[in-house]
């Protein structure tokens, strides 16, 4: 993904909290996908205004962790979202 890409959660798919499950999941129309805190972390950054690089710098600050292992590992993740259609991305 590229840094200066947008990523959004296109209409119809939101981020749910599980109660029964204490679990967090991202729904879609007959879809629903489990998240980890990693997952969560990521998706809860998202909100269709800043840039890719913007969020891997912010998730950088909260977790003191490295921007450019944050940018490979989040590309890969938001890259099967977009694949499967959960996540879409704006230049």
């Amino acid at each position: 993904m590229e840094g200066g890409a947008i990523p959004y959660l296109p209409r119809g798919v939101r981020l749910h909290h599980d109660r029964v499950r204490e679990a967090w999941v991202l729904l879609a129309p007959e879809r629903a996908i489990m998240l980890d805190a990693v997952g969560h972390a990521i998706l809860s950054e998202i909100d269709g205004e800043r840039s890719f690089s913007e969020i891997t710098e912010a998730l950088a600050v909260t977790y003191n962790a490295p921007a450019e292992d944050i940018a490979k590992d989040s590309a890969g993740f938001l890259g099967a979202l977009r694949e499967r259609r959960f996540l879409e991305v704006r230049s």
